[in-house]
């Protein structure tokens, strides 16, 4: 009997490669078949395999792998420490009291998203440069507002991200590399300004906040010289149960452990001490904006290294998504369009009633944590959906896009594997593989808040832009 014919005496095993159905159809029909997981390299785009060529030629080469080299060394040797709170006015480069901070790369109040916005004019009305939303809104509109995004301002904002002068602060310094980033106070609640809402009670509450818990963190953290060494709380909080962007629950009991002495120290009433750790107890995301801020303390430590190709920055404000690349200093973006968060919506609410992706806490998957440290988290899936066994492979996943691992961040089920770090362009356009990030999801409309939370990933446009640049750099 030929060899042929032998073969089809055997039980077949087929191999596809590709589409998943045709693997399914397979065994539909009872045989075997194993799906490869393949794709071709840059999508098949004949432009982009052209442009990895040429980055890979030997001597460019070896000049973007020392860069990268030098660039993750900043980002995992950073040592951000938290060393006060202060007022916007007091402390951001470039804040006056009609500058209004926002999450994302730059964008024109006409094209801002709903809850954008909401946060705009209801952070205008808080600031005292209107009696009402409406006159907010013709002030917004008017040019008298001077808008600019949080991250060119060694800022970052959660959601929308807005940030206006009264507000205070963190001040976080890299005790490594000396520079210095802030992030603004959680409001703690869904019904909250950085989510678009901007009834009374969200301006009662940010009054509450530059009155009462500003000042009180402020002379508590002025007892405390040394500062807290915010990193060594990440990889704690980590280790217990936490990944640092939509979990935080240990990452806020550890916070407020560390600034509990200081502010049992200060002058305040037993009254107004009592009313600081009951806003803390009302929500575990208190801590959420301060990993915010070591992240993009470590990273702007990584910025503007000559010939790297490691992304430093991932933002959106719910019209586009931004990055920013190392290896192309400054302030220059590269964007593609918002994209659509997936995942469980609150009571009452659809996908359809959603807005686009928004927020400047994409920094923490751009440092390692967030939806690249979701298996420390399992018990975040109920929030952003999917299954635990997805919330364990995207860390593994994220390692096919990064530089390296951050041996000081660790991830104990994958045993104590640092946190992916250094997401590399080059390697998200050869694989195809895009950032996994997860996050809240805001109304589209102004005024409403949070309505669910999930998963999402950048548009493969803003990496295709940043190769082309880099490229260009690279050779002209």
């Amino acid at each position: 009997m030929s060899k042929i014919n032998e073969l089809f005496q055997e039980e077949l095993q087929a191999v596809t490669v590709g589409i998943e159905f045709i693997s399914e159809d397979i065994q539909k029909q009872g045989a075997k078949a194993i799906q490869v997981d393949w794709a071709p390299p840059a999508r098949g785009d004949s432009h982009l395999i052209a442009l990895l060529e040429k980055l890979d030629r030997p001597e460019i080469r070896k000049k973007i792998e020392t860069a990268n080299q030098e660039a993750v060394k900043r980002i995992i040797q950073s040592r951000p420490v938290l060393i006060g709170f202060d007022q916007a006015i007091n402390v951001v480069p470039g804040m006056t009291k009609t500058t209004i901070l926002h999450a994302g790369p730059p964008v024109e109040w006409e094209n801002m998203s709903g809850p954008m916005k909401g946060a705009v004019t209801g952070a205008i009305v808080f600031e005292g440069l209107a009696k009402d939303l409406d006159e907010a809104e013709e002030i917004a509109a008017s040019g008298k507002i001077t808008f600019s995004p949080c991250h060119e301002h060694d800022c970052v904002g959660s959601m929308a991200g807005v940030t206006s002068a009264s507000m205070f602060m963190h001040i976080v310094e890299n005790k490594e590399y000396g520079n210095i980033a802030y992030t603004n106070l959680s409001e703690q609640l869904s019904k909250i300004l950085r989510m678009g809402a901007n009834d009374q009670s969200v301006i009662d509450r940010l009054n509450w906040m530059r009155d009462v818990l500003g000042p009180v963190l402020r002379d508590a953290m002025k007892l405390n010289p040394e500062g807290i060494d915010l990193r060594l709380l990440l990889s704690q909080a980590l280790h217990m149960g936490d990944e640092c962007h939509n979990r935080n629950i240990a990452g806020t009991t550890l916070l407020i452990q560390a600034l509990t002495p200081y502010i049992v120290l200060t002058d305040y009433s037993k009254e107004v001490k009592k009313e600081v750790f009951d806003f803390v107890a009302s929500s575990d995301y208190f801590s959420g904006p301060t990993w915010m801020a070591l992240c993009k303390c470590a990273l702007d430590a990584a910025h503007g290294i000559e010939n790297s190709t490691v992304v430093t920055t991932m933002c959106r404000n719910g019209y586009e998504f931004g990055i920013r690349i190392s290896g192309v200093p400054g302030n220059t973006w590269f964007t593609g369009p918002a994209q659509q968060v997936i995942g469980p919506m609150f009571a009452g609410y659809k996908p359809e009633d959603s807005g686009l992706d928004i927020g400047d806490s994409a920094i923490t998957e751009t440092y390692g944590i967030g939806g690249f440290a979701m298996a420390t988290a399992p018990a975040i899936v109920p929030l952003v959906g999917g299954t635990v066994e997805e919330a364990l492979n995207y860390s593994t996943e994220m390692l096919e896009i990064t530089t390296t691992t951050n041996p000081n961040v660790t991830i104990p089920i994958h045993d104590f594997m640092g946190v992916p770090t250094g997401i590399d362009v080059r390697k998200v356009i050869e694989k195809g593989i895009l950032p996994i990030i997860n996050t809240a999801i805001a109304h589209k409309e102004a005024g409403i808040g949070m309505i669910g939370a999930g998963i999402t990933h950048p548009p493969f446009e803003a990496f295709e832009r940043g190769l082309e640049a880099l490229v260009e750099k690279i050779f002209n």
